[in-house]
C-alpha cells in the first residue's frame, strides 16, 4: 500500500536541508527492506514574519510502498531524531494514501496562504486519524509536516526532489527514455502539448520535475531547434 510521510524542519543555518535529510531517509528505509521509496516532493509554504523557519519555510513528502507502516513510522521517528540538526523543530506525519481526507488537504492549501498554529495540525491529524509528531525542539514542524502530505495528496503542487533514477540522468534522451529511466509520468510544454516519444531533450543537470495533476511532469521549451528543460528560475516560479 502507499502511504506519505510528512517532514518538516530537521536543519539549521549550518545543516543540509530537510530535501537532504529526506532522501537519506528513503535510502535508509529501502536498504532495511522497511519500504519502497517511490518520490519525495517540495512544498514552498507561506514566507512569514509570524512563522520561524530555517531559510524557505518549505517542507517535504516522501511517498513509500510498505506493508509494514508501523515499522515504518518507528524507524522514520528513530532516524530523524537521530539525523535532524541541533536547534531544529522537527516535525513527523503519516498517512495511508486513501485516508487522507479533504481537511488535509485543505490545510496544506491553507499553509500557502495564512499563518497556521500546531494545535491546528494537531487536531487535523487528529480527525483524519494520520500519525502526527513533534521530535524535536518546540516541535512546529509538524505544521509543515502535516501541510506536505496535504499538498503532495491534492497532486498540483511542488517539485520533485527525487525519483527512483530521475538524478543519474545527465545530457540527452529521448523522451521514452527519460520516463523510463527516470520515473517521470510526462514530458510536455508548458502549454502541456505532449512531446512525441521519440523526441530528444537535453535534461542538463538540474532536472526536477513538478508535481501537476498527481503527475511527475516535466517541462520543456525549444531553444536554438533543441528540446530542453525549463530554467531553474521557472521551474521554481511553477512549484512554488
Amino acid at each position: 500500500m502507499r502511504y506519505l510521510l510528512g517532514i518538516d524542519d530537521t536543519d539549521n543555518l549550518e545543516s543540509r536541508g530537510t530535501g537532504h535529510r529526506v532522501r537519506q531517509l528513503a535510502d535508509w528505509l529501502a536498504e532495511n527492506q522497511l519500504a519502497t521509496p517511490v518520490g519525495i516532493t517540495r512544498h514552498q509554504l507561506l514566507v512569514d514574519p509570524g512563522i520561524p523557519y530555517t531559510s524557505h519555510n518549505s517542507s517535504a513528502c516522501l511517498a513509500v510502498e510498505t506493508d509494514n507502516p508501523d515499522d515504518v513510522w518507528e524507524a522514520a521517528r528513530e532516524f530523524l531524531l537521530r539525523e535532524s540538526a541541533l536547534g531544529s523543530d522537527a516535525g513527523l506525519t503519516l498517512a495511508e494514501w486513501n485516508s487522507i481526507s479533504d481537511e488535509v488537504l485543505d490545510f496544506g492549501r491553507r499553509a500557502k496562504l495564512e499563518v497556521l498554529t500546531m494545535s491546528a495540525a494537531e487536531q487535523t491529524a487528529s480527525q483524519s486519524k494520520m500519525r502526527c509528531e513533534g521530535l524535536t525542539g518546540t516541535h512546529g514542524g509538524i505544521i509543515g509536516a502535516v501541510s506536505a502530505i496535504g499538498l503532495h495528496r491534492a497532486g498540483n503542487d511542488g517539485r520533485y526532489l527525487w525519483l527512483p533514477g530521475l538524478r543519474e540522468l545527465k545530457d540527452k534522451y529521448q523522451v521514452k527514455d527519460i520516463c523510463a529511466l527516470g520515473h517521470v509520468d510526462r514530458v510536455c510544454t508548458v502549454d502541456h502539448i505532449d512531446l512525441s516519444n521519440e523526441t530528444i531533450v537535453n535534461v542538463g543537470e538540474w532536472i526536477r520535475p513538478i508535481l501537476h495533476e498527481g503527475k511527475a511532469t516535466l517541462y520543456v521549451e525549444e531553444i536554438d531547434h533543441e528540446w530542453r528543460i525549463i530554467s531553474k528560475d521557472r521551474i521554481k516560479s511553477l512549484s512554488n
